[in-house]
């Protein structure tokens, strides 16, 4: 939880993780969704959440902690997360800024029922899109999602004007340095994932300046 209180603390506009859900049912935030070491190493969707260590966070703490308006991104890494994930939104009301990002957007669309609210992402790269782009954004709305989410060497200005076009909220990933965040912000995206919290707010206050 440390890290994502530093996130705050240094100005993010949204938080982001990978999800994964318990074998009993719980939602929590963890990057490659093991424990343990090899070789008995365990996955989280094999074991309850009293066998979690305590340094993976649930996905209610993080909820409860959160402050009012800031955006929460998750990569459903384990699409069983995604209806518990949903519950625990709507009781702490905040599926109004919850997007769920997949890179199967078959699965994304399916996730369209569990509440209207909820923000649902293709989370993918435009070689692994076996249309053409025109057609695939309009796949994308007709089945109900939201936006796209492709690496940021992949972004221009025709592809966001594309986009655009369909209202699809364009989404960048792996912007690490000033230079690869500076040139999505000046396209425009609306959200911009990185690890480097400082360089992200850096980019985004000399926006704003």
């Amino acid at each position: 939880m440390e890290a994502f209180r530093l996130a705050v603390r240094l100005g993010a506009t949204g938080l982001e993780s990978d999800v994964w859900c318990t074998a009993d049912g719980t939602p929590v935030l963890d990057h490659d969704g093991m424990i343990g070491r090899w070789p008995r190493r365990k996955a989280i969707s094999t074991i309850n959440l009293g066998q979690v260590p305590t340094t993976i966070p649930t996905l209610a703490t993080l909820l409860t902690e959160v402050e009012a308006g800031l955006a929460i991104s998750l990569d459903v890494k384990d699409p069983a997360a995604a209806t518990p994930v949903v519950e625990l939104a709507t009781a702490h009301e905040t599926t109004g800024r919850l997007w769920l990002c997949h890179p199967n957007y078959e699965i994304v669309a399916s996730w369209r029922d569990l509440d209207p609210q909820v923000h649902l992402v293709h989370s993918t790269s435009v070689d692994r899109i076996s249309t053409s782009l025109e057609r695939h954004a309009a796949e994308l709305v007709s089945a109900g999602i939201d936006g796209v989410n492709l690496p940021e060497a992949e972004w221009s200005a025709g592809l966001v004007k594309l986009f655009r076009r369909f209202e699809l909220a364009c989404l960048g990933w792996d912007a690490q340095h000033r230079r690869q965040i500076d040139r999505l912000l000046a396209l425009g995206l609306d959200g911009i994932y990185g690890d480097h919290v400082d360089r992200l707010t850096d980019g985004l206050a000399a926006t704003r300046s």
